[in-house]
């Protein structure tokens, strides 16, 4: 199977082959006529995640995210970067095809990055309401305990929370990625959180002058709400995790891979 036959079977998968006019959607290196011997599924093509694709044969790796640094994989300002160059020199050398799937991901029949958080939390029968797939209700816990909970569903060593952590909480909302910046609109999480009367906002993206100040102020209030910060990273990750698993009957023989890109920070 040839790399854009691959391509073709997942958009047609996940979006009926529904194909956007304007998307980073696409192949940030390699060519679709390469025929394809292992794929990796990853949030982000790192170098890391680069080298593991090698060491087990796989010369296709399906990212969520941007391969060199920017949202459309702009490559003019890169030409004399040492970075770009020596990442770039890997990939060539091993003849990596690269392919972004971002866009269609986010509006397959159901978001699959948010379907993959939901699978792994085991959350998928606690919609509040199905029309929304971002407000859940959970059995009564408290902060603390969610958090220790994210820690140890995905792999984190340090959760960042806004609010009491002995508070209670049973109603969660969840915006992944960049989703808690509000989608183009900043008062969009603080609307949600109102509108379906949300205890804690599970975020993979801040901004500290929006949704983190609502719900500082709720809380300096006396309010029961909070927040919950786990990074766009490890918020999003997980979707790529399953989609190894939906993505293996599509392409036959060929064998399919997770390599988690794991957390960019370290904490000391």
């Amino acid at each position: 199977m040839k790399v854009q036959e691959v391509i073709d079977k997942v958009l047609l998968d996940a979006c009926g082959g529904k194909k956007l006019e304007k998307t980073c959607d696409v192949l940030a290196s390699g060519d679709p006529e390469m025929q394809v011997t292992g794929i990796v599924t990853t949030f982000m093509a790192t170098v890391d995640v680069i080298k593991e694709a090698i060491a087990i044969g796989a010369n296709m790796i399906i990212t969520h995210e941007p391969t060199y640094f920017t949202g459309l994989d702009e490559l003019e300002w890169l030409q004399q970067d040492p970075v770009y160059l020596a990442k770039r020199k890997l990939i060539e050398e091993h003849r990596i095809a690269i392919w972004r799937f971002h866009d269609h991901m986010h509006l397959a029949h159901t978001d699959r990055i948010y379907d993959g958080f939901i699978k792994e939390m085991g959350w998928e029968n606690e919609l509040i309401d199905k029309s929304s797939p971002w407000a859940y209700e959970i059995e009564k816990t408290t902060l603390r305990e969610l958090a220790e909970l994210f820690k140890r569903k995905i792999a984190m060593d340090v959760v960042r929370i806004v609010g009491n952590p002995d508070m209670p909480c049973s109603r969660i909302g969840v915006l992944v990625g960049g989703g808690s910046l509000g989608l183009g609109r900043e008062q969009m999480p603080m609307e949600l959180m109102n509108d379906k009367n949300l205890d804690v906002m599970v975020c993979g993206e801040i901004t500290e002058w929006t949704l983190c100040a609502y719900v500082n102020d709720a809380a300096m209030l006396g309010m029961n709400k909070a927040m919950l910060i786990i990074g766009h990273e490890r918020s999003e990750e997980w979707g790529m995790k399953h989609m190894a698993g939906w993505l293996r009957p599509l392409v036959g023989d060929i064998a399919v891979a997770f390599v988690d890109a794991r957390e960019p920070f370290r904490y000391l």
